[in-house]
């Protein structure tokens, strides 16, 4: 049960249940994980037991009550409590704090639907922050989702994560991956090798994500099998997509005209999950972006889900945010 007092310069939490386990996680070794909450908030945090003494600016250290608070509510599910998982509760409690808003206005923290642990042969992945548990929750229930966003805030990731789940729950029978094949100005012509060698640099990074959940052994034999497939987003108009996990990735250099094509493919049993970034588009000049687009056509299909990224969610190195925030400053200025 979580306690809130305010004094003249400091707010006080003490934490409930008692747990040291908990308590432990959360501090982080050597406390560490409280000295970033110092050193990012510009606050002192004093601890004993479960106690927490917060000193600071009042509204930071509101913050950082929030933080400690709701890093202690994740060790009901989670143990550990990594430098990234306080780096991200940071950023997302830069929103109204939620000690201010009611409690019909929030998604709280502790509500088991947050916590959609994925669960994939090499290990279990937690969506971090409340935005990525909303979209993995998204992707659990509807059968269209689009991820948009800058780099770094887990996208492409998650949802390789809820294909590779599905494919081992045998709830879908393979896995699409595609990707238009628009980068820099090069052309698939210019590169060597069969269709699969030409695709394979731009679904790297899919690639990367498949690997680390299911093991280069095991995508190999599914790529032999055909229940991995990879497929340039031009080779897909014709086809029907049955029981099938269909990724689009870099979807913000598709067409309008590619965009509605990919999406009729979608057949009975199908998930598709459609990632892009508005600020990386290398569409040649007068060709507007199909992600744009269809953004705004299907916004109001209930049955399609839209998950907005910005740059607190980042979950790379925090400079990458500074650099996402930084372009977005410069681009709105000129």
């Amino acid at each position: 049960m979580k306690q809130l007092k305010s004094q003249p310069s400091a707010f006080n939490i003490t934490l409930e249940p008692n747990d040291a386990h908990r308590l432990a996680s959360v501090r982080g070794q050597f406390d560490d994980n409280l000295h970033l909450i110092e050193q990012r908030l510009n606050v002192e945090i004093r601890s004993r037991d479960n106690f927490f003494a917060v000193f600071g600016d009042e509204d930071d250290a509101k913050h950082a009550v929030d933080v400690i608070f709701n890093l202690y509510q994740e060790t009901a599910h989670y143990s550990d409590v990594t430098p990234e998982e306080v780096h991200l509760h940071l950023r997302q409690f830069e929103r109204p704090k939620p000690m201010d808003q009611s409690a019909n206005s929030i998604q709280s923290v502790n509500d088991i639907d947050n916590f959609s642990i994925i669960r994939t042969k090499k290990g279990n992945i937690k969506p971090r922050g409340i935005n990525q548990q909303r979209y993995v929750r998204s992707i659990q229930t509807h059968d269209i989702n689009f991820g948009v966003g800058p780099a770094g805030t887990g996208k492409t990731y998650l949802a390789v994560a809820c294909a590779v789940e599905a494919l081992l729950r045998d709830e879908v029978e393979r896995i699409l991956l595609v990707r238009p094949a628009v980068e820099a100005g090069e052309r698939l012509g210019f590169l060597p090798g069969d269709l699969a060698q030409k695709v394979d640099p731009y679904l790297r990074p899919l690639y990367d994500a498949l690997h680390e959940m299911l093991g280069f052994e095991t995508v190999a034999k599914l790529q032999e099998r055909n229940v991995i497939e990879i497929a340039p987003l031009a080779y897909m108009r014709g086809r029907t997509l049955n029981g099938a996990y269909i990724i689009l990735d870099e979807s913000q250099n598709t067409t309008r005209e590619q965009m509605k094509m990919f999406l009729t493919r979608i057949g009975f049993g199908s998930t598709a999950v459609v990632t892009g970034d508005m600020s990386q588009i290398d569409l040649p000049k007068g060709v507007s972006s199909g992600l744009a687009h269809v953004c705004d056509v299907l916004r109001d299909v209930e049955e399609i889900s839209f998950t907005h990224f910005e740059s607190r969610d980042v979950v790379r190195h925090p400079i990458v945010q500074s650099i996402v925030d930084a372009y977005d400053s410069f681009e709105k200025d000129h």
